[in-house]
């Protein structure tokens, strides 16, 4: 286990918007920084990260926290997992404590599999370099250009033509078979086990983080019942439809350039880099999905896809690309020269000529795709129909108006159609597919996967808002003056964080809600010690949960704030209400506990009622009355204390 000091000097030393913007396009706004979400769908960028504060918050998917939080979330990682990714960024120690050997015993899966891939990608470089390697695998390397320094960046990798050379190994090293299988390194057949990948080169597949998720693994004989390529089956850490490759090392180039290039392959990926470009990812041979589109769409709204010359295979992709429209980017398209595609265009040309070359012959998806098809239609009025229908289609999923109106006036001019025809028929797409989406049973595109353990903070229920609020202003003001008067008129100061809890021991209130009570326990326990700064610990808390709840608090208040401030010289703040917003929480903290007690007397009165018990009905109705009677003073704002303003 990590040590506390190194879990602090960790959040000490991690700055967030440096972590979260290799994931992140973000603009700096004043003292902090916005981007789209990474979570979710969104026109308009909603996700803030706050350097002062040390935390993010993700308004349209109601996900925040500290940068570990982020790492946890984006990446799906244990919060251990987090820490170290965190430490050998920054290349900070990890000091470890023992371990109980009931710690011990519980293994997370997910560390397991990843321990597993870690030491399949050093088995497999350094395979590469035995005789068979280098007789089979670097041979092979050499005839495609491919050079040492990118072989070592790309981590590429051979496994022998020994169907069991590598699962003996791993059993060796003392790798469980369970996780050998799960990772899909080893096929278990009835009671026989062996590699998947052997006889192939190695292509490591990365997550974002860096991690090693997955591998692909071509075949290096000639074989007609054997794919040329496979990967590694979906698992616990490798979701096909969520990964692509190259991006991890892609990220900093596409951010830098404002682009990203989408090709097909691997080597087209690889070669690319070797040339200079580096703002290249690859689908890996299938369709795109959503969330591959998604992962792109956090770091640039700009992509252009990479064809080779082969147009049948062009015309089967591109109902596939009409997805990138529909999630609103960017689309452009290169068509390279008969005969090439991205992994021999690099080659031949080096980074300036295809460089020069993209410039030259970069055009917009609608317009790639009418100019396309059109050479199919020609005279024929029928298919000419059919081709203003197929482009139609494409610009009807395009989500903002003012560009779908520009592409169906540039329709209408070379088509030369009236323009209103094509808005009606336009319409008459979007409004099918807005009825697809809403029928019963029908198709929704995948929302970005995320475990159980990492959800949002709790939502809090309506009846524990006092509770939640009265949270929120001790945080936010723990040390704020309050100047107040008892009921004989005497005045006297107290900081909020001393109020409150004075005023709840006093009346034995109790926090209903378990994360309220958790925290509320911590604050008076930090109170006792003397120590400040709830806002920080709370934030680099070790219960995920409880983390993520109060920086739901903190930066739902600190947007509203910013508001504020803008027509401050017209309205107040709430900084400056303060006493009566304290005062109203506390009354409202105090009501819901009445209320809650009397729901018990009525359940009470009723069991006295049906046992016909009448010292029990009359004692349960005194209590009842009572409680009514001061849930009516609470009402009228009535208390043992009146505060008249507040201060610093």
């Amino acid at each position: 286990m990590i040590d506390k000091a190194t879990i602090d000097r960790i959040f000490l030393t991690a700055d967030i918007a440096e972590v979260i913007g290799e994931y992140v396009h973000l603009k700096k706004t004043g003292q902090n920084f916005k981007g789209f979400s990474p979570f979710k769908t969104e026109k308009t960028p909603s996700f803030f990260v706050s350097p002062s504060k040390g935390i993010f918050k993700c308004f349209s998917s109601g996900i925040g926290g500290n940068v570990v939080t982020f790492l946890m979330e984006h990446e799906k990682l244990s919060y251990p997992e987090a820490l170290r990714m965190l430490a050998k960024k920054y290349n900070i120690e990890i000091q470890e404590k023992a371990e109980t050997p009931e710690e011990k015993e519980v293994q997370n899966e997910r560390e397991s599999l990843l321990s597993v891939n870690q030491f399949a990608l050093n088995y497999f470089m350094e395979t590469l370099g035995t005789e068979e390697g280098k007789a089979v695998g670097r041979s092979y390397l050499a005839e495609r250009g491919i050079h040492d320094i990118t072989t070592q960046k790309f981590m590429i990798g051979y496994s022998r033509e020994d169907k069991y050379a590598f699962t003996r190994k791993a059993a060796d090293k003392g790798f469980k078979m369970d996780y050998l299988v799960k990772t899909g390194l080893v096929i278990q057949h009835e009671n026989n086990t062996f590699d998947r990948f052997h006889g192939r080169i190695i292509f490591p597949i990365h997550g974002l983080s860096g991690q090693v998720v997955g591998f692909a693994g071509r075949i290096m004989k000639s074989a007609d019942k054997i794919a040329k390529y496979i990967n590694s089956p979906e698992s616990e850490i490798y979701h096909k439809g969520d990964i692509l490759y190259g991006l991890f090392f892609a990220r900093q180039s596409v951010l830098k350039n404002d682009k990203c290039f989408l090709v097909e392959g691997y080597t087209d990926v690889i070669s690319m880099h070797q040339c200079g470009i580096e703002n290249v990812v690859a689908s890996s041979g299938t369709s795109l999905t959503v969330n591959q589109i998604r992962l792109v769409k956090r770091f640039t709204h700009n992509i252009t896809v990479l064809y080779d010359g082969d147009e049948a295979g062009i015309k089967a992709s591109l109902r596939g690309i009409d997805i990138l429209l529909e999630e609103g980017l960017n689309v452009r398209v290169v068509l390279l020269p008969a005969g090439e595609d991205p992994d021999s265009f690099a080659r031949s040309g080096g980074s300036t000529a295809f460089t020069n070359y993209i410039a030259a012959k970069e055009t917009d998806f609608i317009t790639f795709k009418v100019n396309l098809l059109a050479k199919e239609a020609e005279s024929d009025p029928i298919k000419k129909a059919t081709l203003i229908n197929e482009v139609l289609r494409s610009v009807s999923v395009i989500p903002e108006s003012i560009i779908r109106s520009v592409y169906i006036r540039e329709c209408a001019r070379i088509f030369n159609i009236n323009e209103s025809i094509l808005y009606n028929e336009t319409a008459r797409l979007r409004r099918n597919k807005i009825s697809q989406r809403e029928s019963p049973g029908s198709y929704r595109p995948p929302e970005p996967l995320m475990p159980v353990a990492h959800q949002p903070a709790v939502r809090t229920p309506e009846k524990y808002n006092a509770e939640k609020e009265i949270i929120r202003l001790i945080i936010l003001y723990e040390g704020s003056t309050l100047s107040l008067q008892d009921k004989s008129g005497t005045h006297y100061e107290s900081t909020v964080i001393d109020f409150f809890i004075n005023e709840i021991e006093h009346d034995e209130l109790d926090f209903h809600h378990p994360v309220y009570s958790e925290i509320y326990r911590e604050i008076k326990k930090l109170a006792s010690e003397g120590k400040k700064g709830l806002e920080q610990y709370f934030v680099t808390y070790p219960d995920n949960i409880i983390a993520k709840t109060v920086v739901d608090l903190i930066t739902s208040a600190y947007d509203l704030s910013r508001i504020w401030k803008k027509f401050e010289t017209y309205f107040e703040t709430e900084e400056m209400r303060l006493g009566e917003v304290a005062h109203e929480a506390l009354l409202s903290f105090k009501n819901e506990m009445v209320i809650r007690m009397i729901k018990e007397a009525e359940v009470e009165l009723r069991h006295a009622q049906d046992s016909a018990d009448i010292d029990r009905m009359n004692s349960v109705q005194t209590r009842f009355l009572a409680l009514n009677e001061l849930k009516r003073s609470i009402s009228k704002g009535l208390g043992d204390r009146i505060i008249v303003s507040s201060g610093e």
